[in-house]
């Protein structure tokens, strides 16, 4: 590929003479490698028009078809849009795709009150030293052997595991754990079922390996078994949700709705993920599909919220067909996880102070979350009883509702980073409020009967 040293500005329109001279290859793969390349090293700027595609086409001397092709493969990529008459332009700079939900999550102003990253308390997590020094003479430590497990750590989780499950493997957290079932499982295009509201990482993931999400409304007892019926007529590859505690709602499936879901699931193909992110957060016992439907049930259980994201461990079950298929993909990446963070994590399981920090914390989070909750109540906002360390606020419009906190100091999320079928909520994170309750609910309540300008 020959660079003229000219950039192409953000204003300015690419001639079809000018990018034709760039491209030294004139198969569909090259064209969209070097013009992804003039874009990624800025020669063209975002918001450049591209010249029309028959006009290009007849310079390169090729069919207009295979740069209609190159601009389609970078149209999936989001480094161009447009289509028809209109044209195409520039439209982003990064070759890899970006979690655009969760980056923006991070955007906040330093002197709001933030409640807008619903994230533990560090001063409730217990201590790691001790787990730490005794991990360090952990068993095979620093090895190269890429084991799914330590022993240790596999028999005190079949203790409290909520159903029988035929293999395990560590993971570095809950999100590693479902990334990494994704890849192994799940090819372009296919469909996924997932709870809605659900996890903003959970779409990111989603778009950048290009599955389409299949949204399942909710009640206060979970997916309404309609609802995933009608999903499961598309045939989803896999079936998402978080059955012990709902991170975003605080709501917790009931054994009896767990039974109905299981009874829609059992005469597809579909594969379950199960993500008990929150883990002990909930007061709930753990629970599981795998006690119906065992063969097609991967049950994941993270320990950032309980004992500290810097763990970084999480514990997958499955089949041990699926744990092996996990096990080859990641292969390309991390291959295993820490055995110093799983024998950590294993310690750390059976210490009787570790349960006693684990409810304290839950105490603590379900009292923060119910003050706030009491608070809005006052106001004549009931919102549902529940645990975890957000709120989930209906609002009249969650963009409006957003700003009108916002000026008043206060930052929090709007529901439809959370949802595909973009919900009329506004996420409150409590678990670090420790003040300020009544003026934190007096413009809540200002913000949700807020209307669009």
């Amino acid at each position: 590929m020959h660079v003229s040293g000219v950039n192409i500005h953000s204003d300015e329109q690419c001639s079809a003479k000018w990018l034709a001279e760039q491209l030294t290859t004139r198969t569909k793969r090259g064209i969209t490698v070097e013009t992804s390349t003039l874009i990624r090293s800025g020669v063209l700027e975002i918001g450049v028009r591209l010249p029309a595609i028959r006009d290009l086409a007849y310079i390169l001397g090729v069919s207009p078809t295979t740069v209609a092709d190159a601009w389609r493969e970078l149209r999936k990529q989001k480094l161009i849009t447009g289509l028809g008459r209109n044209g195409s332009w520039v439209s982003g700079d990064y070759i890899a795709t970006q979690p655009k939900r969760l980056i923006g999550i991070d955007v906040v102003d330093k002197s709001s009150l933030n409640l807008s990253k619903a994230v533990p308390d560090p001063l409730l997590f217990p201590p790691l030293k001790q787990a730490l020094i005794y991990a360090s003479s952990t068993e095979g430590l620093n090895s190269y052997d890429r084991i799914n497990i330590i022993p240790e750590l596999k028999s005190v989780i079949q203790q409290t595991w909520p159903y029988d499950a035929e293999a395990f493997i560590a993971t570095n957290g809950g999100y590693d754990a479902i990334y990494s079932i994704l890849q192994a499982f799940i090819t372009p295009g296919s469909y996924i079922a997932i709870e809605d509201p659900t996890s903003v990482r959970f779409i990111d993931m989603f778009e950048t390996l290009n599955v389409q999400p299949l949204p399942v409304s909710c009640d206060l007892m979970g997916p309404l078994p309609d609802a995933l019926s009608e999903a499961i007529k598309l045939k989803p590859a896999i079936f998402l949700f978080q059955p012990r505690l709902h991170a975003i709602t605080g709501q917790t499936i009931p054994p009896g709705r767990l039974k109905e879901l299981a009874g829609v699931l059992e005469n597809s193909h579909t594969l379950i993920i199960e993500d008990d992110g929150m883990n002990d957060i909930s007061s709930s016992p753990s629970m599981s599909l795998g006690q119906y439907l065992p063969d097609r049930v991967m049950h994941i259980r993270s320990f950032s919220k309980t004992m500290g994201p810097d763990l970084r461990t999480a514990v997958l079950s499955g089949t041990a067909k699926m744990i092996e298929q996990i096990h080859s993909s990641r292969s390309f990446g991390s291959g295993w996880t820490s055995r110093l963070l799983q024998s950590a994590t294993a310690w750390l399981l059976k210490q009787p102070d570790t349960a006693n920090y684990i409810e304290n914390a839950r105490n603590i989070y379900e009292a923060r979350r119910n003050k706030l909750s009491d608070y809005m109540a006052d106001y004549g906002v009931h919102l549902p009883q529940g645990n975890g360390l957000c709120l989930w606020i209906p609002v009249q419009c969650d963009v409006t509702a957003t700003k009108v906190l916002a000026s008043n100091g206060i930052t929090v999320q709007p529901g439809s980073k959370f949802s595909v079928q973009n919900k009329k909520h506004i996420r409150v994170a409590t678990s670090n409020i420790k003040s300020n309750y009544q003026y934190i609910a007096k413009h809540l309540n200002h913000a949700l009967n807020s209307s669009p300008d």
